[in-house]
């Protein structure tokens, strides 16, 4: 997936180093000289230009990208970047970063923002959400303790779909703690059945998260 990112300070490249541990491909796009720093994220691809032009949009190469995520600290440039990557190129996902709360009602599709987070770790993990059933997102990472939080959208090959929470044989110290379907959230019992497309929440060590992906959707992982 080739992912775009306008703003290259410290919550892009925070971004983006998430996103090439992830395999995906990734530009860093920003306007001062002094952010253009290759060396901090030597495996993506930058660009010294101003997102907010169309010029440097279509330098950029935008209409070959899957994501665009305006990461830059002023919200009226994320706003600009998201509506011209959506309006402009037909970028399928954006994701736009709100600086300050009160500029949040702004960001909606109108504005053309997908997605409005404010997080790294959040942005990097709703990108891939996006075109991801199958596959492991991590959420969020435990201070003590190895483990992470995780979800995956259950796909329709699973083994699983329709079959109850309790039969799924989940690798040693992996807990199932939310089902979301629906726009509801269901507090897993062992008689619980899973279906296509739920979005399941799992407490699980690091170490475990390949033998949960492969167990819950063999089929999406032939090379794993």
């Amino acid at each position: 997936m080739r992912v775009a990112i306008a703003g290259a300070g410290a919550v892009g490249r925070s971004i983006a180093r998430e996103l090439i541990e992830n395999g995906h491909e990734v530009l860093l796009i920003d306007k001062s000289p002094s952010s253009i720093r290759p060396e901090r994220v030597p495996d993506a691809e930058w660009l010294l230009a101003d997102s907010c032009e169309l010029s440097s949009l279509e330098e950029a190469r935008l209409d070959k990208c899957d994501v665009v995520i305006a990461a830059t600290g002023d919200d009226k440039a994320n706003l600009v970047t998201s509506l011209l990557a959506k309006t402009e190129f037909g970028v399928p996902r954006t994701v736009g970063r709100v600086n300050h709360p009160n500029n949040e009602w702004l960001f909606t599709e109108a504005w053309g923002v997908d997605v409005n987070v404010s997080t790294p770790r959040i942005m990097s993990a709703l990108v891939e959400e996006a075109v991801s059933v199958g596959d492991l997102v991590r959420l969020f990472t435990f201070r003590k303790g190895n483990a992470n939080l995780v979800e995956m959208v259950l796909p329709a090959d699973s083994p699983y779909v329709g079959k109850a929470s309790g039969l799924i044989p989940l690798p040693e110290n992996c807990a199932l703690v939310s089902i979301l379907r629906d726009g509801q959230v269901y507090v897993p019992t062992p008689e619980q059945p899973v279906e296509s497309g739920d979005e399941l929440l799992f407490v699980v060590p690091a170490e475990a998260e390949d033998e949960l992906e492969r167990l819950l959707a063999p089929g999406s992982h032939p090379g794993k």
